[in-house]
């Protein structure tokens, strides 16, 4: 194991010990090198790391503190990673999304609100009769990240999130070559939000996979 990963492992295993906290503040530098049996250097590595992972915060002149950990700030570093794809993993990053998002649409249908039911019917009532192919793209992340939101699971959330970056792209692209591309999605939007308001998990479910296949389905034969 390298002396970075020696030391990153360290720090690790203080917080998953329970020797500090979220918010706590980390000892000195030199007092923790010494406690740990690092030289500052290496320790100076593993902090820079961790803080790009949102695992630590580094206030100039204050010190170091554990960030509050929560899932959504954590994730953030796999979305900084997943923006780094390359084109021959897009069809892995759907396939995950496939299936995660329905589960999180069967899971909102048993609770998001009437009033968020109204705003997405409010969404996409608000595209008008012909939209752009630009603002059904910025409509349906909207659509998707209010949907996985209100299955009231913050990491499945965070996660979903995390994959929209990568097909973004791919929806855009989608879009512009296939035909009846903006009215389909728009349907089975409807027909997701229809499952929603009978709270029907079931369907909500098979929509959603419906809608992700059926991107997942033509980027696999454009590829």
């Amino acid at each position: 194991m390298a002396v970075t990963d020696e030391a990153i492992e360290k720090i690790k295993d203080m917080i998953v010990s329970g020797a500090l906290g979220p918010g706590d503040r980390l000892p000195k530098e030199n007092e923790l090198a010494a406690e740990l049996g690092l030289s500052r250097n290496s320790l100076r590595e593993a902090v820079r790391a961790l803080s790009l992972m949102r695992v630590l915060d580094v206030r100039q002149g204050d010190g170091t503190y554990v960030t509050s950990l929560d899932p959504k700030l954590l994730l953030e570093a796999m979305s900084f990673v997943v923006d780094f794809h390359r084109d021959d993993t897009l069809l892995e990053f759907m396939a995950v999304r496939r299936i995660l998002e329905p589960a999180a649409t069967a899971l909102a249908g048993l609770r998001i609100p009437v009033a968020e039911l109204d705003a997405l019917e409010s969404q996409l009532e608000a595209l008008g009769p012909e939209p752009s192919v630009e603002e059904v793209v910025e409509s349906d992340l909207e659509f998707h990240h209010r949907v996985v939101a209100a299955s009231g699971n913050s990491v499945l959330c965070s996660l979903l999130d995390g994959l929209s970056g990568p097909t973004t792209r791919a929806r855009m692209w989608r879009g512009l070559t296939q035909e009846d591309t903006v009215s389909r999605t728009l349907d089975e939007h409807r027909q997701i939000l229809a499952a929603l308001r009978a709270r029907d998990a079931d369907a909500a479910r098979a929509w959603s996979t419906v809608h992700i296949a059926g991107i997942e389905q033509w980027l696999r034969s454009s590829l």
